[in-house]
């Protein structure tokens, strides 16, 4: 870089500095300098802070994108006193519940915050295991949108039609690979710099702790010493909860490894916000054009994840499970869950319309469109016929597709291995979704129950697990 471009930078640097500075309240000063302060702190000193580099996963949340905007602030504001200033990894997982317009809208955050060009700054994105540049425009891999589909197919049946763990389990597990790989790849990070509760973070750990539990995986009763070992761990419980659910069939990724730095800081800026109002703050709104997304499916309230199809869900099981019409489940999950939506910016009109013939065909498009699944998969996977040699497979039938009860001593020969109609085999994998052989492991494997945020509330002790290594 010649002088005069570096100094050019520099200038449109200050003013993005200013631009953002301009956006900020009393408070949000104050949370900035402690911000600022602890970075350096954890560098080693202000001597020591341009060879430091910080990682932060971003989903487009409002939390993780106020947190990334405050990052950026503290980084030009060190620029603006030094030579240097430290590096900034912002990571994302793309996963099937992510729009493209979400994608579209992290990048209009990063150009706002004049990223692309910036050399002290890296914006990755993993999917289907594999780290990558960013690139908003990039469409979903396929290969990527079949495993999620069969991810979700598969735990779906195994927590017997679980709705929670149908939409929430295949994703907090691949948060433990996600981890593991951001941290460690190209030499490692520092750091990791996160806007999460010491809440939120324990409720996820120790849900992916039951959840290891449950398949069998060695869960150690000693407490991790550091991120990179807890990083290490959940990357390991998540394997192992895949190869439970898997079986023979299972084909482990290549994994992440273990490189990076020894010790791998932590900096909370979770109390820095509580004199804040992040959701109605200007540096949000305004700087950023945050605009939530209510078909976004993310983990800003952990027991609604994705309303909009947990509602179509509720329908379908309240229809074919309950001897309910598909609006009465539907309007019983609407006021168990509408401040949550509302929380989530959904319009009321579109809330109240999801009970009716119209909200039934957008919530069976979206389904189809981000997940793979169409209706009859998804009622399939809520009745669950095939777990535990098949035990619901008749009464599944009968209310489902009556045609077949005259085939179901051959569905049985076929779920078994043994020799069976082509027909029957091929009306199986349609049925269900998923390919034979793995229809033959759920036949063979008893219920699970899921490992669900809100039964991991009660893990108090990993809650203090992840407060310690936090420095929470």
């Amino acid at each position: 870089m010649s002088a005069i471009h570096e100094q050019a930078m520099n200038y449109v640097y200050q003013q993005v500095l200013q631009r953002l500075m301009g956006h900020f309240t009393r408070a949000e000063r104050t949370a900035l300098q402690l911000l600022i302060q602890r970075i350096v702190v954890a560098a080693g000193g202000m001597e020591h802070v341009g060879n430091y580099k910080v990682l932060i996963a971003h989903g487009g949340g409002e939390v993780s994108s106020y947190t990334l905007a405050l990052l950026r602030a503290a980084q030009l504001s060190i620029a603006g006193r030094t030579p240097k200033t430290f590096h900034l990894r912002v990571a994302t997982l793309r996963h099937a519940g992510m729009t493209q317009a979400t994608l579209g809208r992290l990048n209009e955050g990063y150009s706002a915050l004049f990223f692309h060009d910036d050399p002290r700054v890296e914006v990755l994105m993993v999917e289907n295991q594999e780290v990558q540049p960013f690139n908003h425009q990039r469409p979903a891999s396929s290969a990527g949108r079949e495993v999620n589909q069969r991810d979700r197919l598969m735990i779906g049946h195994l927590t017997s039609g679980d709705v929670r763990a149908t939409l929430c389990t295949d994703t907090y597990l691949a948060l433990g690979d996600f981890y593991q790989r951001v941290s460690a790849w190209n030499g490692g990070v520092h750091a990791l710099v996160s806007g999460d509760s010491a809440r939120k973070q324990s409720q996820y750990l120790a849900w992916l702790k039951r959840s290891a539990l449950a398949a069998g995986v060695a869960v150690p009763p000693r407490q991790s010493a550091s991120l990179n070992i807890l990083f290490a761990r959940m990357e390991e419980w998540s394997t192992g909860c895949y190869r439970d659910l898997y079986g023979e069939q299972y084909v482990e990724a290549q994994s992440p490894g273990h490189g990076g730095h020894r010790h791998l800081a932590y900096i909370g800026v979770a109390d820095l916000l509580d004199e804040v109002d992040v959701a109605s703050s200007p540096l949000l709104t305004e700087f950023l054009a945050h605009k939530p997304d209510p078909f976004d499916f993310h983990f800003s309230h952990p027991d609604y994840p994705n309303p909009l199809l947990m509602a179509h869900l509720h329908g379908l099981q309240a229809q074919c499970l309950r001897e309910l019409s598909y609006g009465e489940g539907v309007e019983a999950f609407v006021r168990q869950a509408r401040d949550a939506m509302s929380h989530r910016h959904i319009p009321d009109t579109l809330i109240d319309a999801l009970g009716g013939h119209d909200g039934r065909v957008l919530s069976t498009t979206y389904a189809q469109e981000f997940f793979g699944l169409d209706e009859g998969q998804l009622t399939c996977l809520l009745f669950s016929p095939f777990i535990h040699h098949g035990e619901r497979l008749e009464g599944y039938l009968r209310q489902c597709h009556p045609g077949m009860l005259v085939g179901l001593p051959e569905l049985h020969k076929a779920l078994q291995g043994k020799p069976a109609a082509d027909m029957l085999q091929q009306w199986l994998i349609d049925t269900s979704g998923l390919p034979l052989p793995l229809l033959q492991n759920l036949y063979r494997k008893r219920p699970q129950q899921a490992g669900r945020c809100t039964q991991a509330r009660k893990r108090r002790g990993a809650q203090a697990q992840i407060a310690q290594v936090s420095g929470r």
